[in-house]
């Protein structure tokens, strides 16, 4: 998925100028994976600490070999199509970032009343250029429950937030100076060890000492100046179970299948099995069956936004650390 991500945008961005952000334990195999993009492109992060420190780390490195940076933010497990729209989708978006202190995000024109998303209220009509129509952001709004994400479907005035941004660097620092003071003087403290010997201590100063909080409640929930593009777009974050059922072709009993497994009499069920063993199913529907290592997950279709619950209270337990 990371090949792909770079695939829809290399048209309008050559691989020198395409920067990966990603977990230190798995560097090497993400250079590994884009032998195209310069292994120094390639930031990893010593822990994991959400996206507002994620992005502002990028912007402060770019900052450093451009003040006048550019930056498009896109996840990799994001599918999206066509390209050739999201590409001028991005153009738009660097135009609007370039010409004022704007921060940008993309909205996507829900398909579904979808519980999985967060969603973003449109505010008054900002631009339409060829076609391509921005507005001024109303409220950020948290994952809804199912009557109120069928609200926001019929409504017309909810998008669902992609999560992709396009800003300055410059933009963004005194974003996070005035919304984040704390993470931008630890960022500031930072910059000073780029191309020094001390910056891979100074990276782990960085991470150790900063919050740990998405862009969207860091920044985005707090500043007046976000702007955003509705896009019609066919996209799906594949982080959730539900996405594979959507992106995977099901059989006659709509039954979506990854490794072995057989089920019977049963109905619209997402089987992913990592293992050599066999799952088999009798007489059940609608449920998520997920086979991985040593640990065998079973889930409702209807319940599975609530995963994290369950990670949460597996490691409040304490004992079942091994599998987490």
């Amino acid at each position: 998925m990371l090949e792909a991500t770079i695939d829809r945008i290399a048209p309008d961005f050559p691989p020198e100028r395409i920067w990966v952000v990603t977990g230190e334990e798995i560097g090497d195999a993400v250079r590994d994976c884009v032998p195209s993009v310069p292994h120094a492109n390639v930031l990893t992060e010593p822990s994991s600490n959400n996206t507002c420190l994620a992005i502002g780390w990028a912007a402060i490195e770019l900052a450093a070999k451009d003040p006048d940076a550019t930056l498009v933010i896109l996840s990799a497990d994001h599918a999206i199509q066509p390209a050739a729209t999201l590409r001028r989708v991005l153009r738009e978006g660097v135009r609007l970032a370039t010409s004022e202190p704007h921060l940008i995000t993309i909205g996507i024109t829900p398909t579904r009343a979808e519980t999985g998303y967060g969603y973003i209220e449109l505010g008054s009509h900002f631009a339409t250029s060829e076609g391509i129509a921005s507005y001024q952001v109303e409220a950020f709004r948290e994952k809804p429950d199912r009557n109120t994400a069928q609200d926001y479907y019929y409504d017309r005035r909810h998008l669902w937030n992609a999560g992709i941004f396009v800003w300055t660097a410059r933009t963004l620092l005194d974003s996070l100076r005035a919304h984040q003071p704390q993470n931008h003087a630890a960022l500031t403290r930072y910059s000073k060890s780029i191309g020094t010997p001390g910056q891979p201590e100074a990276l782990k100063e960085l991470y150790a000492t900063t919050s740990c909080i998405s862009i969207d409640k860091a920044v985005l929930e707090h500043a007046n100046n976000v702007i955003v593009i509705k896009a019609d777009l066919a996209w799906d974050d594949v982080g959730s179970w539900l996405a594979l059922g959507r992106l995977k072709k099901g059989g006659p009993e709509h039954n979506v299948i990854v490794g072995q497994a057989y089920p019977l009499h049963s109905f619209d069920l997402t089987i992913y099995n990592e293992t050599d063993d066999l799952i088999c199913a009798l007489g059940v529907a609608d449920l998520v069956i997920v086979r991985t290592g040593n640990i065998t997950f079973v889930a409702h279709k209807s319940r599975i936004d609530e995963i994290r619950d369950l990670t949460d209270r597996l490691k409040a337990e304490g004992r079942w650390d091994a599998y987490l």
